[in-house]
């Protein structure tokens, strides 16, 4: 046998149907469950009813054990020991999906996974993903960077994030995302900025139904385990987990792309204004300050990131 029976939680904020997240999360599951013969289970609770990312991760660190997997914006681990996360999360980092798979796919990737388990902090990243580019929307039409500056743009709690939306001109509020639509319904925020498919199935375009596709960052992700769960596994039962991480690594990245282009299609098909972004540059040049506040003190580490476009 693989090993004793167990039964690890999964949370994850958003929605199962018709997000990438939701359908990684699936196929991470039916693979761990095959792979380690029916002996873990992985209980997925979605939608965020396990509270907002960093409510997670502040569980998963409390050691508590009510939830023994994540899946987590790579950004959110800044906070907690995973200080080259951080650079994910950079505007303009990534130019392209074939860029952020080189680095996903290589050993300083696996660094990266490693490194709040390595300061401590109690769990350890398993795998990456991502969840498409992240765009702005808003509740009034725009036409193009201009007309941001000063809305009211929901940001979670990201100093990063913070910085380029006051970059550019506007003014960062914080909403959780379970309060995200009806703050963008009451006008508490003036726009948001989120990948495409969370966009859609989380019904953001029936109350801000302009999207401006300025891909500033794209929203790397990775899946995470508490050393505590990690521990009570057999030897044969983590090899498991690795295997059905590297299997659902690449169904990502599959799906993520093709996913995308069909919900922009259905988007623009329902009466979304979708607005191109041919040049970046004035989006790049507006962030290029909080770029470099954000890599400097890990200047050379960035500079291989950059490096790795294809």
């Amino acid at each position: 046998p693989v090993g004793p029976a167990v039964t690890l939680v999964y949370a994850e904020v958003n929605p199962l149907e018709g997000t990438i997240v939701g359908q990684t999360a699936t196929a991470f599951k039916d693979k761990v469950e095959e792979l380690s013969g029916g002996s873990i289970t992985i209980d997925i609770q979605a939608n965020g009813v396990l509270g907002a990312e960093s409510d997670v991760l502040d569980t998963m660190l409390g050691g508590g054990g009510t939830i023994d997997m994540a899946r987590i914006s790579a950004f959110a681990l800044t906070s907690y020991g995973g200080e080259k996360s951080s650079l994910l999360s950079v505007p303009f980092t990534f130019v392209n999906r074939d860029h952020f798979w080189n680095f996903a796919t290589s050993d300083l990737a696996q660094e990266f996974l490693l490194e709040p388990h390595e300061n401590g902090s109690g769990i350890r990243g398993l795998f990456y993903g991502e969840e498409g580019f992240r765009h702005f929307f808003t509740v009034k039409p725009v036409s193009g960077m201009e007309d941001l500056a000063g809305m009211k743009i929901r940001v979670s709690n990201d100093p990063i994030m913070t910085g380029m939306v006051e970059a550019l001109g506007a003014n960062p509020t914080v909403v959780a995302m379970g309060e995200l639509y009806s703050a963008l319904q009451t006008g508490v925020v003036d726009a948001a900025e989120q990948p495409i498919a969370n966009y859609q199935a989380n019904a953001f375009p029936e109350v801000a139904n302009n999207l401006i596709l300025d891909g500033h960052t794209l929203g790397a992700i990775q899946a995470v385990i508490t050393d505590n769960a990690w521990g009570k596994l057999t030897e044969n039962q983590q090899a498991a987990i690795m295997e059905a991480g590297a299997d659902t690594q690449a169904f990502n990245a599959d799906l993520s792309e093709t996913a995308e282009n069909k919900v922009l299609d259905e988007l623009k098909s329902s009466g979304c204004n979708v607005v191109d972004v041919p040049d970046k540059a004035p989006w790049q040049e507006a962030c290029q300050k909080v770029i470099s506040e954000n890599t400097s003190d890990q200047a050379e580490l960035y500079q291989q990131l950059l490096d790795m476009k294809a």
